[in-house]
């Protein structure tokens, strides 16, 4: 009976959220895999994103937790925890994954086995951490730096200030 209370309980605060005319940004997501989401991915989600399998939004604040989390070009702010991370805009903040994949810049922290980013401002812990370019520090057991790189391969630390 508690479980049914509990679910019933989650479906009317998901048709609450929905309707109150959030524009394009909604505060809570769920998703199976894209697209059997709640919101469909062209909605921003400020708050909480849970892709069980895969979920994908247009832009995310807050806390992305899942599978495998894609975010679009509106770029991605807060804490993304999950088996595969990929960002199509910017990122700033905390990303924890086995690949953390950005197309564009990163400001803060990236740990897992495979570290990618533009232009990254703060600290790549990996098995593997790559950068076009790179204002801060990479250890690893192989880091790359395209440009501006005290070495543009190097085990174990790269930095650059």
């Amino acid at each position: 009976m508690k479980k049914v209370l509990v679910l019933l309980s989650i479906g009317i605060a998901v048709f609450i959220l929905s309707s109150t005319g959030y524009a394009q940004s909604k505060p809570v997501n769920i998703a199976l895999f894209n697209p059997i989401q709640v919101f469909p991915e062209n909605n921003s989600i400020e708050g909480v994103r849970i892709n069980l399998i895969y979920g994908k939004n247009i832009a995310m604040t807050g806390l992305d937790w899942g599978l495998v989390n894609q975010v679009g070009s509106g770029g991605m702010k807060g804490i993304q925890w999950g088996f595969v991370n990929l960002n199509e805009g910017n990122f700033v903040g905390w990303q924890d994954g086995a690949f953390n994949i950005n197309d564009n810049d990163v400001k803060g922290f990236q740990f897992g086995w495979y570290n990618k980013g533009a232009h990254v401002s703060g600290f790549q812990l990996g098995l593997v951490n790559s950068a076009e370019s790179l204002y801060g520090l990479q250890i690893g057991i192989i880091n790359f730096i395209k440009t501006g790189g005290q070495f543009p391969v190097f085990p174990i630390v790269n930095w650059s200030f």
